[in-house]
Order: C-alpha cells, then sequence, then structure tokens
C-alpha cells in the first residue's frame, strides 16, 4: 500500500524557515509534488520534482524562496521555505506522480499525503 507521510510544520516567525520531508513507502518511480491549501482556498501547486532530481518546478510565487528535493536512497523528498511570509501559511501536501506531464494539476497526482500544517506569525 503506498502511502506518504509529511511532517516538518509548524509555527514560524515571518521571514524565518521550515524544512518539511515527505517520507515514502509502497512507490517506485514517481515524480513527486508539494501542494498547499488554505482554508476556504483551493489546493494550489507549489513545487514539483523529477524522480531523478534532476527536473524541478516551482509557482512564481515560491521561485527564489523554496527548494525541493529528493534523496531516493531513503525514499524522501523535502521542501525547504525560506523567508516564509503570512500568505504562506496553509496544510502542505506531498503527492505523487507516474509521469512528468502537467506538473501543476492536482488531478495528475495519484497519491496523496495527510499534509502538516505550516502557520506564519507577524
Amino acid at each position: 500500500q503506498p502511502q506518504l507521510l509529511e511532517s516538518g510544520g509548524g509555527l514560524v516567525q515571518a521571514g524565518g524557515s521550515l524544512t518539511l520531508s515527505c517520507a515514502i513507502s509502497g512507490l517506485q518511480g514517481y515524480a513527486m509534488g508539494w501542494f498547499r491549501q488554505a482554508p476556504g482556498k483551493e489546493r494550489e501547486f507549489v513545487a514539483f520534482i523529477s524522480y531523478s532530481g534532476l527536473t524541478t518546478e516551482y509557482t512564481d510565487s515560491a521561485k527564489g524562496r523554496f527548494t525541493v528535493s529528493r534523496d531516493n536512497s531513503q525514499n524522501m523528498v523535502y521542501l525547504r521555505m525560506n523567508n516564509l511570509q503570512p500568505e504562506d501559511a496553509a496544510g502542505y501536501f506531498c503527492a505523487a506522480k507516474p509521469t512528468y506531464r502537467n506538473k501543476m494539476r492536482v488531478q495528475d497526482y495519484v497519491y496523496w499525503g495527510q499534509g502538516t500544517l505550516v502557520t506564519v506569525s507577524l
């Protein structure tokens, strides 16, 4: 049974940093994405990383602040978030998809974690 488990969320002051982790089990060869969802809003794409790690993609608001990475030997994917702002506060979810197409589409991701909450205070 494939499983994704996020961790690393928490409360941080504006301008601070967090690193989210996603532990992958029961999956091989999948590309991974990070998404976030704030209360009352739709789930939105944050970052993508191919299985090899050679291809990454970010939403515009994350470029220059967030870095996605992975360690396939440990079955882990990470999202390093710097200079966090109140608008970054949300539940963050990792997700897996078998292809590189439509990296930003929620519907194309097959497996999802339960999410980890990021809160940013002023």
